[in-house]
């Protein structure tokens, strides 16, 4: 497998920076880096089917996803990413929202929202804390901004 040094398999200009779309040696989509540089990327077909997508939603947040395979995670998150999916653009819930929809807590929820390797698809964006923003990003520097354009862009105009 890569290492997460490796170049990227396709890269996607984004207002907040860039998104970058990492897969493995068999074409399975690893994850999506927001705010990646714009170092390299070798084409990879798989990987810029999704980064199409990505380029895509980013213009318009109201896209349908096509589904995108990934067997990372355990079987807790994967539960979790999925509920994420299920919460409608424009729309945020809280943690605790989340924790009583997969039947856990809200700590366990956000952990899974940190490992979440498909952010855009798996909108951990949309998860917001109960007192305000919450997280992201696993609070890597410029997360929260990410957050607050994501957010932004997908309510409704004006």
């Amino acid at each position: 497998m890569k290492s997460l040094d490796d170049e990227l398999d396709a890269l996607v200009s984004a207002p907040f920076g860039f998104v970058g779309v990492r897969s493995d040696e068999a074409g399975e989509v690893l994850q999506f880096l927001l705010h990646a540089l714009p170092l390299k990327a070798k084409p990879n077909p798989r990987a810029q089917a999704v980064a199409d997508q990505v380029a895509a939603y980013l213009a318009n947040p109201h896209i349908a996803w096509q589904p995108i395979q990934s067997s990372r995670g355990t079987a807790f998150q994967q539960r979790v990413w999925q509920a994420m999916r299920t919460i409608p653009v424009g729309e945020t819930w809280t943690y605790s929202q989340l924790a009583a929809a997969v039947g856990s807590g809200p700590r366990a929820v956000a952990n899974a929202c940190g490992a979440n390797p498909l952010p855009l698809f798996n909108p951990c964006h949309r998860i917001v804390a109960s007192n305000g923003l919450g997280g992201f990003m696993q609070g890597i520097a410029g997360g929260l901004e990410i957050k607050r354009w994501l957010l932004a862009h997908e309510q409704p105009s004006q």
